[in-house]
């Protein structure tokens, strides 16, 4: 179905298809607690509102909080959280920023913009989306008097972010599963000393692909999922991606000259990514009329950079450790939402693609479809030595620290100012503090910084259950949410009238 534009009505209802095409349309709130459509698909807005320049115009005197507010009404709908009340669960989201304008913009030598997305709890830019997911959570189950228990893989930063913005509610329990040993020592201590009742963490001896395995064989099992409630808060959940919209629109309007030009001057956003919403993000914001120019750059497990070069959507060998840890992904999930959006909403070719990718690991994508991503997206690939040395330059050159996920998009910009060619204004997105990644930082021969609160991790007690090779791990995670679904009908029963 082609993508319809239509003007600025925050009040209508804003509906969700799969990009698969074989599951009813949903409402915010259903695509929220869904994760993957029954069809396997994932959801995206049925049309996208166009922003004109005007609304562009007034759009940019808005702060980080102000554009999320504004994207937010246009993709909930006031029907479903009326405005003023969406105003108040977005404030509760950042109350916990250590930053006052939540998200900042870094200005450097040689051109150099630093987008600093990581100023909530957990040191990352999950904290963005996650907080905001989780009071839109707590709202719709409050209204309902539900429960639900939230399954969540992870690479590093996803599981920290998601516990941190539900630990301690009372309608929701959350699961997390972590790569043993494949994310750094502070990330599995911000998970594993979360000792509140409703957190339960597992340490998977595996990578973070092998452990979305036993995650999909649950979700798979739709009876089994709608008796226990279950729900992901992975970067396939819509919510996310909408809040990571913001990311976009605030770059542009940090880094744009001027919104006078006819048409308005564009901006490059270089997105470092491993799952790809920042960059599904993005892409929406892109078709929306925001004169972005994306470039994506990935570590050496380069999926989508040899997607975006030659059209190969396939698995390498073995995922390859890097030091930018949480970017250590083979299969991008969101690319599904970017090839629906490039192909005109064509579900039965988006599902030709992701069918056969899940058959065979390997797709060659259409010439067409290819070439409107080659012209929708710039892609690189980021060596670790290129990683230490873009660390140690920006450092010398500017007294700041990248971590090494920052330092793969910082790459890109370093390359393009070596070549001397006059170029459009620039703005790297930063995903993580560098104190989450001191071994990055020392690989790169520069002495951490670490915040105290990060310190006082080592002394707290910690809480892990291990999952063996050789363990039934799709079997342990089922036990899990049984014994999780009896006690909360326990506390039901016990409730008081």
């Amino acid at each position: 179905m082609c993508l319809e534009l239509f003007p600025l009505q925050a009040t209508r209802i804003m509906w969700y298809i799969s990009t698969r095409g074989m599951a009813p349309r949903v409402n915010f709130e259903e695509a929220l607690f869904s994760g993957y459509a029954p069809d396997g698909g994932l959801f995206m807005p049925e049309e996208l509102p166009h922003l004109n320049r005007e609304t562009l115009r007034q759009w940019s005197a808005l702060s980080y909080p102000g554009l999320v507010k504004e994207l937010c009404t246009l993709f909930i709908g006031t029907e479903l959280i009326p405005r003023d009340v969406l105003n108040g669960l977005i404030d509760q989201a950042f109350s916990r920023f250590r930053h006052r304008e939540v998200v900042h913009l870094s200005r450097m030598r040689n051109g150099l913009n630093v987008l600093e997305l990581w100023h909530g709890v957990t040191y990352a830019f999950k904290d963005l989306s996650l907080s905001c997911t989780a009071q839109f959570l707590q709202y719709f189950l409050e209204k309902k008097k539900q429960h639900v228990t939230v399954v969540v893989g992870t690479s590093g930063d996803t599981g920290s972010a998601a516990i941190e913005s539900v630990q301690g509610a009372k309608n929701m329990d959350i699961i997390v599963l972590l790569p043993k040993g494949h994310c750094t020592k502070i990330q599995e201590l911000q998970m594993t000393t979360v000792l509140r009742e409703n957190v339960h963490v597992f340490g998977v001896e595996g990578n973070s692909d092998e452990l979305d395995e036993p995650i999909k064989a649950v979700f798979a099992d739709v009876a089994f999922v709608k008796k226990h409630n279950l729900m992901s808060l992975n970067s396939i959940n819509w919510s996310r991606v909408l809040v990571q919209m913001a990311h976009h629109f605030f770059a542009y309007f940090q880094c744009a000259p001027s919104l006078d030009p006819e048409p308005l001057p564009p901006v490059e956003v270089v997105v470092p990514t491993g799952a790809a919403g920042n960059l599904a993000a993005g892409c929406i914001a892109q078709k929306m009329g925001l004169p972005i120019r994306l470039v994506v750059a990935v570590n050496r497990n380069d999926i989508i950079h040899r997607t975006v070069q030659q059209g190969d959507f396939s698995l390498s060998e073995a995922v390859e450790q890097t030091l930018a840890s949480a970017m250590d992904i083979q299969v991008p999930y969101n690319m599904e939402r970017i090839f629906w959006l490039l192909s005109g909403s064509d579900s039965q070719v988006t599902r030709a693609l992701m069918e056969q990718f899940e058959r065979t690991h390997r797709v060659s994508l259409p010439k067409e479809l290819h070439s409107k991503l080659s012209e929708t997206v710039t892609s690189e690939s980021v060596s670790d030595e290129s990683i230490t040395r873009t660390m140690a330059r920006c450092w010398e050159e500017n007294r700041y620290l990248l971590c090494p996920h920052s330092a793969v998009a910082v790459s890109y910009h370093y390359q393009q100012t070596e070549r001397q060619q006059p170029s459009l204004p620039r703005c790297c997105l930063a995903p993580a503090s560098a104190a989450k990644f001191p071994e990055a930082v020392l690989a790169a021969g520069l002495m951490p910084e670490t915040p105290a609160e990060i310190l006082a991790l080592e002394s707290k007690g910690t809480r892990c259950t291990p999952m063996r090779k050789g363990d039934d791990w799709t079997l342990m995670l089922r036990n899990t949410i049984e014994d999780l679904s009896s006690k909360q009908r326990g506390h039901f029963l016990n409730a008081p009238e």
